[in-house]
């Protein structure tokens, strides 16, 4: 089966911008789910797309987070949006784990817990990190430019401003 990956916060839902760099909403009251995402989404699915989350949260690592706060952030979300599965790294870059993105644990773990094939799959984020994971794997890669103060990634298939702009694109190739 072919798959969207999708990171969260800055494709789904908003992130908090801080100085030009992108963070999660801290409580469940803080998220919100950007324009033209549920229609994109029923799109993609209606393409026959299996769409998974794959988000890293180091500041559960942190200790700024709890897993608490991000399982209720995650259930609201799979209330509104129709995912299939969400999948999340709770490790800091210092735990060398193979899930945290880049790396691309939680895109493998996926693909084989659902039987999706990489190859025929797109991952779309917003930072280099969600990039590089999808291109490990061979998936096509979409980025989403929010025009963060942080490096951008090297190479991608497309980019676009928006998850409407991606499923576009990819409704299309």
């Amino acid at each position: 089966m072919k798959a969207v990956f999708l990171d969260r916060d800055g494709v789904l839902n908003a992130a908090v911008v801080r100085d030009g760099k992108p963070y999660p909403p801290a409580r469940l009251e803080d998220v919100e789910i950007l324009p033209g995402v549920p229609a994109a989404l029923a799109a993609l699915r209606g393409a026959g797309y299996v769409l998974v989350v794959v988000t890293n949260q180091p500041d559960v690592a942190r200790g700024a987070q709890t897993r608490e706060a991000i399982d209720a952030i995650h259930a609201h979300l799979r209330r509104e949006l129709p995912l299939d599965a969400i999948y999340c790294c709770f490790h800091d870059d210092a735990d060398r784990c193979a899930c945290r993105k880049p790396a691309p644990g939680m895109l493998r773990d996926a693909a084989r817990d659902l039987d999706l094939d990489l190859a025929t799959s797109f991952m779309i984020g917003d930072r280099w990190r969600d990039v590089d994971a999808g291109r490990a794997v061979g998936c096509r890669t979409i980025f989403v430019d929010r025009h963060y103060s942080e490096r951008q990634p090297a190479s991608f298939d497309a980019k676009v401003s928006s998850l409407p702009e991606a499923a576009a694109w990819i409704l299309s190739t």
